[in-house]
């Protein structure tokens, strides 16, 4: 008895364990339509390592079922080639999150960093190591990691990503001797430096409050109560007017609304009038580069 007891609890030990994973469900492709010098399994192989870095890893503490796990996707595009292991190009990083009792996928994140430099040689493993910058490849590919997580959670507690922005605030602090581009607050104003250190500045505590109330307070309470989650939404977009105040057209205004804007219109569009009379001047304010989409869809 005791033996099959033993059996029995071994076995579900091991079924429990294999009902978590990791994070994020990342799908990743790798494109190099220009580069003609370097064969096209090379290109494959960065493909399956990427995934594999950002699939395999455990980038928290806490444990996920495989429904909750976070749906991401990297595009990488190659634009030049030095030899068969020094690259650079972009990176496209965009991110989903579910909406509560519903089969939508708001969008959470979408940033494009042309910054995107490195050395990999192929059938290499890429190596993540938090405490030091071992190459532009890893800390470029944890760093998004950490975004990705840190807005997921600030979506669903207030200020809950804290504690995965200081992670990818630490990256940018371990790289930036590295002499790659984008670690540096002097190399521009929109990449990973500035990206991570306004989400971390006060001045933009209104865009993480925006980023929690949009979601938790508006688009999970949709099916329930849509008159009432719109209102929070609107509230949360108005917020954010502080912000814009301070640092108009900052580069996480622009990635925000990146990610948003069209989801934006397509809710508010069939909103009654004074809905979107309010609503539209605070985006064409925030959000210049849409002004004509706004005023087609909420005029």
């Amino acid at each position: 008895m005791t033996l099959k007891l033993s059996i029995f609890t071994l076995i579900l030990a091991v079924f429990t364990t294999s009902s978590k994973a990791q994070e994020l469900n990342c799908t990743v492709q790798v494109i190099a339509p220009q580069i003609a010098n370097v064969e096209a399994s090379v290109f494959e192989s960065l493909e399956d390592g990427i995934r594999g870095f950002m699939n395999g890893r455990r980038w928290t503490n806490d444990n996920y079922e495989f429904d909750e796990l976070i749906e991401c996707t990297m595009q990488i595009t190659i634009s030049e080639s030095i030899g068969n292991t020094r690259f650079s190009g972009s990176i496209q990083v965009q991110s989903n999150r579910p909406v509560y009792n519903s089969d939508y996928k708001t969008p959470i994140l979408f940033v494009i960093d042309g910054d995107f430099e490195f050395v990999w040689i192929n059938g290499d493993a890429i190596l993540f190591n938090p405490g030091q910058h071992r190459d532009n490849l890893s800390s470029i590919l944890a760093y998004y990691a950490y975004m990705i997580l840190g807005l997921d959670y600030d979506s669903f507690g207030l200020e809950a990503g804290s504690e995965y922005f200081l992670k990818a605030q630490t990256i940018v602090a371990n790289a930036q001797n590295s002499g790659g581009q984008g670690w540096l607050a002097s190399q521009g104003k929109q990449n990973r430096y500035w990206l991570i250190e306004n989400l971390l500045s006060q001045t933009f505590r209104p865009l993480r409050l925006c980023m929690y109330n949009y979601h938790r307070r508006g688009f999970d309470l949709l099916e329930s109560d849509l008159e009432g989650a719109r209102l929070n939404i609107a509230d949360a977009l108005i917020e954010m007017r502080s912000t814009n105040r301070i640092r108009p057209g900052s580069f996480n205004l622009q990635v925000f609304f990146l990610a948003k804007s069209d989801e934006i219109i397509k809710l508010f569009g069939p909103a009654p009038e004074a809905e979107r009379v309010r609503l539209l001047p605070v985006l064409k304010q925030m959000d210049p580069g849409n002004i004509s989409q706004y005023d087609e869809a909420l005029l």
